[in-house]
């Protein structure tokens, strides 16, 4: 049988020799925020661009080709 949700604020199970104030006190707003930045590379596609590659792989795909192709230009311009 499933017990009825409860109205009750559940019980602070939290031992009183821990201290919230103390152990959460000089914690660094975004302190890891930009290491994390420089591991990601997120980027905000037009929604019509968005529309003809609609996924990751499609607009990896694409990219891939556009270098390719640059490649094949700067080595019959030399």
């Amino acid at each position: 049988m499933a017990s009825e949700p409860s109205n009750q604020e559940p019980e602070d199970e939290l031992r009183p020799e821990y201290d919230l104030a103390q152990l959460l006190a000089g914690g660094v707003r975004g302190k890891h925020a930009e290491r994390y930045r420089e591991g990601t590379n997120l980027v905000l596609l037009a929604p019509d661009v968005a529309q003809a590659f609609p996924t990751a792989e499609a607009v990896n795909e694409a990219l891939r080709l556009v270098i390719r192709l640059g490649e094949i230009q700067r080595r019959t311009a030399s």
